[in-house]
Order: C-alpha cells, then structure tokens, then sequence
C-alpha cells in the first residue's frame, strides 16, 4: 500500500516536472562512462512513456557512436526481453501502449538505462509496481556482469524506497542534477 501511495504521488510531481523539459546531457554520461571505464558498446534503453525522463536523444548519440542500441519487449507471464533496435527500424505499438521493436533479433544488453518512478540514495528504485525490470535484471544476471543505470530527475528522489526480496539494486542512478552510485 504504501508503495502504491508514493508511486502517485512521484507521478504528479514528475509530471509537473516533465513540462519543463529537463533532460540528461549527454556529454554527462559520456564523461562518467570515461571516468568509471565503462567500454561496453551494448546498451538497453526503453522508449519512454507517462512523462519518464526521455533517453532517446541519449540513444541516438549513443548509436552515432557506435554502441548497439536494444529496446524491451514485454512478454507474458510478467516476463520481457530485449531486442537490437536502430532509429532506421520500425517500432509497433504493444497491449500497453508503449513502442517496441518489430524486428526481434534478442539481446543481452551489457549496460541498462532504466526507467523509474522514484528512488533513494541507496540505489533503490520504485517501478511501477509490475517487477519485469526485477524479473530481467535477476534473469540476465545469470547470464553476464551487467551495469544497471537508472534515470530519473532529481525531484524523483525519496527519503527511503520501501523494498522487498525480488527488488533489484541498480549500480547508479543519473539524473539531470547529480550521479549516486
């Protein structure tokens, strides 16, 4: 209940927010990648929807620098995956509304940028309450080291993330103010 509770309340705020148009520099998260090493070229983003903070510019820089750009496709069962994506593919609209490749050629992203309702210094995020960002991140985890990078703005951030066992800690959160990591 009380996740439920704050995910309205975030939701208003980051709405509020939204219509000024805050976003990520991209040169931001190119400098941290340089000073955290990160030189993995495969990246899963997601098409952004209800007013989250828009990684397409991120994504498209990112794929004129050659990185290889995936997007999630939601699956039954709670379940998603995802699949190579490039700003030249077509893109249908799933049962939720949210665009997702049409071609599918699965990929194992090494680096996930992830959407997020709310979350804490601790490196908790609120979701929207159905765990397939949980589910994938633990599923993909047995596969390979992946980077979990959540965005968000910083008004987004709460005191404490109220968390359970299946929750999934990200290994940094970006927002258009500061790096928590």
């Amino acid at each position: 209940m009380l996740k439920k509770k704050l995910r309205k309340k975030i939701l208003k705020i980051r709405e509020i927010h939204n219509k000024k148009n805050i976003k990520i520099d991209f040169n931001k998260i190119i400098n941290f990648f340089k000073i955290e090493n990160i030189t993995k070229k495969n990246i899963g983003g997601y098409f952004p929807i209800n007013f989250e903070v828009d990684d397409l510019d991120l994504l498209k820089n990112f794929e004129k620098n050659n990185y290889r750009i995936s997007l999630p496709v939601i699956k039954k069962k709670f379940q998603m995956d995802f699949y190579n994506w490039t700003f030249s593919d077509p893109l249908k609209i799933n049962n939720y509304g949210i665009p997702e490749p049409e071609i599918k050629k699965l990929v194992y992203p090494d680096i996930l940028f992830i959407p997020m309702v709310a979350f804490d210094k601790n490196l908790n995020r609120l979701g929207y309450g159905g765990g397939y960002y949980d589910r994938f991140i633990e599923r993909l985890s047995r596969k390979k080291k992946i980077i979990k990078i959540g965005l968000a703005i910083s008004s987004q951030e709460i005191k404490k993330i109220p968390i359970n066992k299946h929750d999934q800690k990200l290994d940094y959160i970006i927002t258009n103010e500061n790096i928590i990591k």
